[in-house]
Order: C-alpha cells, then sequence, then structure tokens
C-alpha cells in the first residue's frame, strides 16, 4: 500500500519537512557520485555500526573522525537505494507536515531527530555487536506515523494498491493504515529475534521502525501535539 495524500491539510508551511526531505535528497546524490568503495567508507563513517556504539560506551575508541554517538543523528539522512529514499521521503511528506503544523517548527524538528535517535538504540538494543551499518530516515518517520495515528486517527488516506497490472485507490482511515503498518513491524521485529546476530531481515531494521512508532505515539503528546487544536 502506498499513501498519497491525507485529508487534513496543514495551517502552516512546512518548513522543517522541507528542509529534511531537501537534506535527504542532497546526501543522496552525493553517495551515488561515490565509487563502490567510497560509498562504502561513506557509510562506515556517517551510518550507525551497533558493535562500534557498543565499544563507544566501553570507552574503546574506533579512531574514526565522526564520534560513534552523533552517527545516531548522521545516519538519519543516508539511504541504501531509490526505493530505500523514495518511500521514506513519501511518507515524510504524507504524514510530516501535519505533525509539524500541531507541534510547530522547533518542537518538530526536536521530535524528529529524538524519534530517529531513540528508533536507532532500539535497533542497537538486540544487535549491540553487529558490524552491518544501519541507516535511514525510517525510524524518525515511524515516529512521525505514530504521533500521526493518535492526533488523526480518522483522517482518510488516499492509498494506491497494485493489483496485478492495475492500480486502484481507496481511502483508508489512518488507525487502519498505520496500524496494519506497525503490526507488520512489530511482527517482523519479534521473528528477527529468531535471526542471529550479525544479520539483518533483507537488511530491514524492523525493531528500529516499530520502536519510532511507539516513541513517537508518547513524544508527540508530551511536545504539545494536542495543544494547538482549534
Amino acid at each position: 500500500m502506498v499513501p498519497l495524500n491525507d485529508e487534513n491539510p496543514t495551517r502552516t508551511t512546512p518548513i522543517v519537512t522541507y528542509i529534511l526531505i531537501t537534506i535527504n535528497v542532497l546526501v543522496f546524490i552525493r553517495q551515488i557520485t561515490l565509487t563502490p568503495p567510497q560509498l562504502e567508507a561513506f557509510f562506515r563513517l556517517y551510518a550507525l555500526v551497533p558493535r562500534e556504539l557498543t565499544e563507544s560506551f566501553q570507552g574503546i575508541s574506533s579512531n574514526s573522525s565522526v564520534p560513534e554517538y552523533l552517527t545516531l543523528v548522521t545516519s538519519q539522512f543516508l539511504h541504501g537505494s531509490f526505493t530505500h529514499i523514495g518511500f521514506n521521503m513519501l511518507f515524510l511528506w504524507v504524514f510530516g507536515n501535519n505533525i509539524e503544523d500541531r507541534l510547530g517548527h522547533v518542537k518538530y524538528i526536536i521530535f524528529y531527530i529524538t524519534c530517529g535517535i531513540l528508533a536507532a538504540l532500539s535497533q542497537w538494543i538486540v544487535s549491540v555487536m553487529s558490524e552491518i551499518p544501519s541507516l535511514g530516515a525510517s525510524g524518525a518517520i515511524a515516529g512521525v506515523m505514530g504521533a500521526y495515528i493518535i492526533k488523526f486517527p480518522n483522517a482518510r488516506i488516499l492509498t494506491l494498491i497494485p493489483l496485478g497490472f492495475f492500480f486502484y485507490t481507496v481511502r483508508i482511515p489512518a488507525v487502519f493504515f498505520l496500524g496494519f503498518w506497525f503490526v507488520q513491524q512489530a511482527l517482523n521485529s519479534l521473528l528477527s529475534l529468531q535471526v542471529p546476530s550479525d544479520m539483518q531481515m533483507g537488511g530491514v531494521a524492523y525493531w528500529a521502525h516499530a520502536g519510532g512508532f511507539v516513541f513517537g505515539a508518547i513524544l508527540g503528546p508530551l511536545l504539545g501535539l494536542f495543544s494547538r487544536d482549534g
């Protein structure tokens, strides 16, 4: 299912959402100009490598020019493919603009980055010795979706559904669209516990998705998600 838009137009220009999308796209453009060895080094430097983060907490230096704790933020702006960034930016645009409108620009960026950090830590805690770089805006965007489902549960999401060679559109209440997505992530998170710690299920950080969603649903109200109604 692919969301196309929603029925809750923003009352203010979603400047932060525009900026986040722009930064993600510019970083991805930079990525595709790199050779494979350069890209691997780029990911090693700016993506979150669980083992290196674990060692940094233990006081072991990785001799990297970027402190490991900062990769909890920098990793949020990296993507592994056109599909990866395409879907992430689509979901950010569809759900982020309304959450930014309700929180305000400053609280929204704090909310977004914090959700991304907590989502990354949710994935790290189940793979503390993994050497596979973790990257992407999915965790932060999951937080946005978690806030959206409790603020706009009845908003109807125009959804594109592929059926064979044809595509159909249907409006699905946000509580069902996002609820179904969260259940998928939660179930896959539990299944991933059966996978060796040095592997990921198809390269997808399900714990980051599920964790980000839950933290977004908690942090949104704490930052005033319901205080700007009317």
